[in-house]
């Protein structure tokens, strides 16, 4: 395990100390001191050459330095491997009777891996390649563990699970029919009546199958897994494709089936779901598509928490470099005022059985306006409006100059990333300011060379952001940029999407459902209200308190601040500061 020490800038007072920290560091590696001072007048510490020794730590007066561990694989705790050059991974989480238990962590880490080994859809082989490995072998691996119960439960059938996965998009491949014969195939009349109220489903029951919408898809493959499952349940991902209202249905839902005995499992990169749904946190880090690590158990505010740090006390490992950190900003901050507004008049636009009105409004550039609503009420539609792909009902297409559009679903063309990044980028492409700013933040330079047609989801979202930002433009077009996302590239974006706001002086409209995003990204909010797939009605952009409160207030649910990260949490329904912010009518969260 390699060791080295870092600073915390905020505790170091060199003038006071006179940095004996760089005074002892000892002459490493041709003698180079691994400590300095930077032009600022603080030392910096060089991770390549510090060696963790530790003397730095001693000589410091202010508790500014400590040595940590990063990350690297074990020797010990193996527990599955597919090959005898791919991906490992370490320990697993384990479910306790009558818990939530929530996983975090960054895509291609082992997330999934561990849900499917769970699940009893794979057979952990103990890094032992080419054998079979009994559960009676896995049991006993996992001696006098909360494991060991579930693993002898499950291989004697005492435990039937129930098991969601990630890609709800291929339901339609494998699942013929109507809704209501999906679900009826899995329980009788009665329960397919009671999940399907639950989870508002009722209207869809007579519909089929390959009619219905991502949303739709998801909620439906929520219900096949409540209905399937007996004692264990595990959701992969539920919040995909869902708007705030339906997360917040969904994430009460499968909380309580937790009740009695039931054991439950969630991933899933809304961290205000994630954070409203789970009881325990198990962490995954380590190296993507080469090994990952599981890390807990946490409570769920500590876990989330000491995720954004990027450092986990339980090991001393720092697995990130820098920490995911929201501001701590007034909720009437007011928007950005770069340059002349950019207008827009007030528009119709229907469609059978759909009408949206839009009211007038206007924007300034230097602003990222989120776009928030149910599904279904016109989001999408607007955007369209604006990039003049769609037409209003008077039949005049908006035309603004240097407009770059992201669609909701991107289209996987024949071509490498190279060739639609050059495409889009023209001349930046080779420049310094491109790649730091863009290209290395998103880490797209290990799928360069690959085809669009080749890439997962998550990748081909990644290289859509990058070829709607690369464009250079007066308004951005984003729909839904966070879905297939995790948190840390979620947390890139956002703040791709802030900066390019502000240097570029452009306008950015997003259409997102992740609130954390939007609280991180936004400074202004558009708010669409109505009846999902009757008629919606857009809100001119607002400050965020007003718009935010405007939202919430519709589907019932508050936020809070966490005094820590300053990340948005969902208050429970009915606590006591649940009902304070109602009464006062402040949903969003408290003024400071």
């Amino acid at each position: 395990m390699i060791r080295v020490a870092v600073l915390d800038l905020d505790k170091c007072q060199p003038t006071k100390c006179g940095t004996p920290c760089v005074t002892y560091c000892p002459p490493v590696r041709n003698r180079i001191d691994a400590i300095k001072i930077a032009e600022n007048g603080y030392p910096v510490i060089d991770e390549v050459l510090c060696i963790g020794c530790g003397i730095c730590v001693a000589k410091c007066p202010f508790d500014v330095i400590s040595v940590v561990k990063l990350p690297t694989e074990l020797e010990s705790d193996l527990i599955h491997q597919y090959g005898v050059n791919s991906f490992r991974l370490y320990r697993l989480p384990y479910m306790e009777a009558g818990k939530v238990t929530g996983i975090i962590g960054r895509n291609g880490i082992g997330k999934s891996t561990a849900m499917k080994l769970i699940a009893g859809q794979l057979t952990p082989n103990l890094g032992r390649m080419g054998e079979v490995v009994s559960y009676e072998e896995v049991g006993r691996h996992f001696r006098g563990t909360l494991l060991q119960d579930y693993f002898t439960r499950l291989a004697s059938g005492e435990l039937r699970v129930g098991y969601k996965p990630q890609q709800v998009d291929v339901i339609p491949k494998v699942a013929k029919g109507r809704v209501r014969e999906v679900l009826m195939r899995l329980a009788d009349e009665s329960r397919v009546a009671q999940i399907s109220q639950d989870l508002q489903l009722t209207h869809l029951l007579d519909r089929e199958v390959s009619a219905l919408s991502g949303g739709e898809l998801q909620k439906l493959a929520i219900a096949a897994t409540i209905l399937r499952g007996r004692s264990v349940y595990i959701f992969d991902e539920p919040s995909s494709y869902l708007d705030i209202k339906q997360r917040m249905v969904v994430a009460s839902v499968i909380r309580g089936l937790s009740a009695g005995d039931n054991r439950v499992l969630v991933c899933d990169h809304d961290l205000a779901v994630l954070d409203y749904v789970s009881d325990i946190i198990f962490l995954f880090y380590g190296e993507t598509s080469v090994y990952g690590i599981v890390s807990g158990p946490y409570g769920v505010r500590e876990g989330i928490n000491t995720y954004l740090e990027g450092y986990t006390p339980l090991e001393n490992v720092r697995f990130r470099n820098y920490k995911i950190t929201f501001q701590a900003r007034s909720p009437q901050l007011e928007e950005v005022r770069a340059g002349e507004p950019i207008y827009w008049n007030a528009m119709r636009k229907s469609y059978d059985g759909f009408r949206l009105s839009v009211s007038e409004g206007c924007v300034y550039p230097g602003n990222v306006i989120g776009i928030v609503g149910q599904n279904g009420i016109g989001k999408s539609t607007f955007i369209k409006l604006l990039a003049g792909i769609e037409a209003p009902d008077d039949g005049e297409r908006l035309e603004y100059r240097e407009i770059s559009y992201k669609p909701q679903h991107p289209e996987a063309v024949d071509a490498t990333v190279e060739e639609v990044l050059r495409r889009a980028a023209g001349d930046k492409f080779e420049g310094e300011s491109y790649r730091s700013e863009l290209f290395d933040p998103l880490r797209l330079n290990k799928i360069i060379d690959r085809r669009l047609t080749e890439l997962s989801g998550g990748e081909l979202q990644k290289v859509a952001i990058a070829e709607a930002l690369s464009r250079d433009a007066a308004i951005y077009l984003l729909d839904e940029p966070s879905a297939y996302l995790d948190v840390e590239e979620r947390y890139v974006v956002a703040k791709l999407m802030k900066r390019m706001a502000i240097d570029h002086k452009s306008c950015i409209f997003l259409v997102e459902h992740d609130i954390a995003v939007l609280d991180f990204a936004a400074t202004q909010i558009m708010v669409f209200l109505g009846r999902p797939g009757i008629e919606g009605f857009a809100q001119p952009p607002t400050d965020l308190r007003t718009g935010f409160n405007a939202l919430l207030r519709e589907l019932g649910v508050t936020f809070r601040r966490d005094p820590a990260t300053n990340r948005p949490r969902i208050n429970k329904p009915g606590s006591r500061l649940d009902r304070e912010q109602k009464a006062l009518g402040e949903y969003y969260y408290l003024s400071s």
